[in-house]
């Protein structure tokens, strides 16, 4: 028997973990090379969706969809007006973390599903709490984990997670990079 498949286009291990919870069937890992920019006037909170869906029309021209969906997605953290995307080096890493010592940022995240010749797209927002992050906590969480490859240069699931999140408002896998419960809706409402 035929069986459709999901077309990841994302290289996050993480998005990859997540799908596979909640969708047994085969996904395939493509990764789009664009360059990930957006219009200076775009808003904050819209540059995910804008991204996600850059990347899904950018893959949406290489794979052959035909039967299968392409998800693409995009996110970041926003804290007092700030973008913070993924650090480039260790210095901007430990950086981000201080700036959101004792705050509440944002993770912003946008999904797009192409199937049919339809675009569903997904926006949802996690509010995160930190509590206070010491110097040698920060310090020992980006030598052991190596957070270059998360925006915000935090993971949740991760020990500077663990021990520095107080609280969060809104869907905890959306911080880890996929709103989960907000894609099955829409696997299921697509009957896949």
């Amino acid at each position: 028997m035929f069986e459709r498949k999901i077309i990841l286009g994302s290289g996050s291990p993480r998005r990859k973990e997540i799908l596979s919870s909640i969708w047994e069937g085969e996904i395939q890992v493509i990764k789009s090379e664009i360059e990930e920019v957006y219009p200076d006037d775009l808003a904050l909170e819209k540059i995910p969706i804008y991204l996600a869906k850059l990347k899904g029309e950018d893959l949406k021209a290489r794979v052959n969809l035909i039967d299968d969906i392409l998800i693409t997605a995009d996110t970041i953290v926003l804290c007092e007006g700030r973008v913070l995307g993924k650090p480039i080096e260790v210095e901007e890493a430990k950086a981000m973390l201080k700036f959101l010592s004792n705050k509440v940022h944002q993770v912003h995240t946008g999904v797009a599903i192409y199937y049919n010749n339809q675009v569903i797209e997904i926006e949802e927002k996690t509010d995160v709490h930190f509590g206070n992050l010491d110097i040698e906590a920060i310090d020992y969480y980006i030598e052991k984990y190596q957070p270059l490859d998360k925006a915000g240069s935090y993971g949740i699931q991760e020990f500077i997670g663990m021990i520095g999140i107080k609280k969060i408002d809104g869907c905890f896998y959306n911080v880890m990079g996929l709103p989960a419960s907000k894609v099955w809706e829409e696997l299921k409402k697509l009957d896949f």
